[in-house]
């Protein structure tokens, strides 16, 4: 091989290593410039309120043993503003009120901790929606268009979760008095409660006709409009559960 030729074989080796530095770091500035982060600690009795409303993105919430309440968000570019008050036992955070007027704004993924006897209302225009280990007080989850909604460990008194499109998960108790509201236009409701549980239940699946009562079916429940609404109490009937899905499936598990 000639002098030359090894010469050209270099530079061309030299200059295709240059090609894949100059590639590479770009994207991983862009990664770094393509998130912040959010994070305060705000002091608050057991049953402090929690009210957030977000744009998009995930919500996860979670009960914890502390008389505080921990918010972090995960910020994409776009970054939103971010302004929670805390006003008289109640954390509010409104993201789609602090960004009005902006026409592009990231998503924002929140997760956050509070007393396990908190009140949590938590809303989204798209996005997951979960909580966890709240022992008190009321839940409510809501997303507009596209989304899951779990709910787990949950003891409250009123429970209300609805979505458009979107799974909705519910494992918790049934309380004598309370009331309970699971909604949805198209997708799976499963509901993970206790079978000796006293409620009244209204379950409607009007395009499927798509409602699995489990071992419920031996309760005394009935099936009426031709099978898409099935209506009857358990025990003395003291809850109310209603349940609707538009164009999905409604299931019952023993918890």
């Amino acid at each position: 091989m000639s002098c030359l030729l090894k010469k050209l074989l270099n530079k061309k080796t030299t200059i295709f290593l240059l090609s894949v530095v100059f590639f590479f770091v770009p994207a991983s500035r862009q990664e770094l410039q393509a998130q912040k982060k959010f994070s305060k600690i705000y002091p608050a009795s057991k049953n402090v309120s929690l009210q957030l409303t977000n744009r998009t993105g995930t919500v996860e919430v979670e009960g914890w043993n502390k008389d505080s309440v921990q918010i972090t968000a995960v910020l994409e570019a776009p970054a939103a503003n971010i302004v929670p008050q805390s006003l008289s036992g109640t954390i509010l955070v409104n993201v789609v009120k602090d960004n009005q007027g902006r026409n592009e704004v990231g998503n924002v993924n929140f997760y956050i901790k509070v007393p396990y006897y908190s009140s949590v209302n938590i809303e989204t225009l798209m996005g997951n929606l979960k909580v966890t280990n709240i022992a008190a007080g009321f839940v409510r989850a809501h997303i507009t268009s596209d989304g899951d909604i779990t709910l787990t460990n949950i003891s409250a008194a009123s429970v209300s979760a609805e979505n458009g499109i979107g799974d909705i998960f519910f494992d918790g108790d049934i309380k004598p008095g309370g009331r309970y509201r699971f909604t949805s236009m198209r997708g799976a409701i499963n509901l993970r409660i206790p079978f000796e549980s006293s409620f009244s239940l209204t379950a409607t699946a009007p395009s499927t006709r798509n409602i699995n009562l489990g071992s419920l079916e031996n309760a005394g429940f009935r099936f009426v409009s031709e099978g898409r609404r099935v209506v009857g109490k358990n025990g003395d009937g003291s809850a109310v559960l209603y349940v609707v899905n538009q164009r999905g499936s409604i299931a019952f598990i023993r918890r």
